[in-house]
């Protein structure tokens, strides 16, 4: 009985080996095998598509000493989908004894939005009663751009202090999306590439990851991006649910990073950014991004205004329309 047992064994020992050995084989050819499925058969990645409107900052303009009225028909001639105002331009429309209502009619009449505008709310500021003040001041100001129609407000962290807690300033975006929410006008978080308290993508990443709201919105500049030292790579990290508003210009080149200036901003294409990278970048995000083209160049002030309102949607649509 031993000795059948053994032979048993041996043959099911033969047999394993003869299946192992097949086996092998079987792995060597497999990649071959693989690779000669037909790629029709795979299933590729959906590309997302952006829809990107275009919008003129106020302040691509402001050495002009246009009005508002003129600055809204300026830009829609040119084609803009839309205007950036700032507070301050908005407020002097109503201290010359024009009314919010006819602001909207002249508005839609030119056929374009209101996207957003710029404040300078002090929201962020570690004094709490500066805070406090800053929270009120935007909720009034957003008030004002319901009325308008404009659903979005910039909120740069005016008032913050380096070092600034990134946590604490999360549950101050928390509440002022929670303000937003009420109000129907939702704050874009705002990072300055010179302003040593938030100055870098990362930094906004961290406060918008802190207030843990679905609603959180980034607001970046190529500008700001490149003074800051924050780079390009990192924009890998939003997809176009985080970024409503996208600031749009240029850098010198021939300046060092850390000496330039918001005056040194030139247009779209004519500085060192990656801009055709950044385009393709920008388009596969999905969903809808609005590219505002916002300058402070003393020397564009001094050209014609619609030279300079007309020149810079060519030089965004160059990139960004192809």
């Amino acid at each position: 009985m031993f000795k059948w047992s053994m032979a048993r064994l041996n043959g099911i020992e033969s047999t394993t080996m003869h299946l192992r050995r097949q086996f092998l084989k079987t792995l060597a050819v497999a990649p071959l095998a693989v690779t000669s499925i037909p790629l029709a058969q795979a299933n590729p990645i959906k590309k997302r598509d952006t829809q990107f409107k275009f919008s003129l900052n106020t302040s691509t303009i402001r050495g002009q000493k246009l009005s508002l009225p003129q600055m809204i028909d300026l830009a829609a001639r040119a084609g803009y989908d839309g205007i950036e105002p700032w507070m301050m331009e908005i407020e002097a429309y109503q201290k010359e004894g024009y009314s919010i209502a006819s602001l909207k009619k002249r508005i839609r009449d030119a056929g374009i939005e209101l996207v957003d505008c710029i404040g300078f709310p002090t929201w962020l500021a570690q004094d709490e009663t500066k805070s406090k003040q800053g929270f009120e001041q935007m909720e009034k100001e957003m008030g004002l751009l319901a009325e308008l129609g404009c659903t979005r407000v910039a909120a740069p962290a005016i008032g913050a202090e380096a070092p600034l807690d990134l946590l604490q300033a999360g549950e101050k975006y928390k509440r002022l999306l929670t303000l937003g929410r009420k109000t129907g006008v939702m704050p874009q978080l705002e990072f300055w590439g010179a302003f040593p308290a938030f100055y870098h993508l990362a930094q906004a990443m961290a406060v918008a990851a802190a207030a843990d709201d679905a609603d959180a919105k980034i607001l970046a500049d190529v500008y700001h991006l490149f003074r800051g030292g924050s780079g390009f790579e990192g924009l890998e990290l939003l997809d176009g649910q985080a970024i409503d508003i996208f600031h749009l210009n240029d850098f010198p080149k021939d300046i060092p990073r850390t000496s330039q200036q918001d005056k040194d901003r030139v247009f779209p294409g004519d500085g060192g950014a990656p801009m055709e990278e950044l385009a393709n970048r920008l388009r596969d995000k999905g969903g809808e991004i609005i590219l505002s083209l916002e300058l402070f160049n003393p020397s564009y002030y001094q050209m014609d205004a619609d030279y300079v309102v007309k020149t810079g949607l060519e030089k965004m649509k160059l990139f960004f329309t192809s």
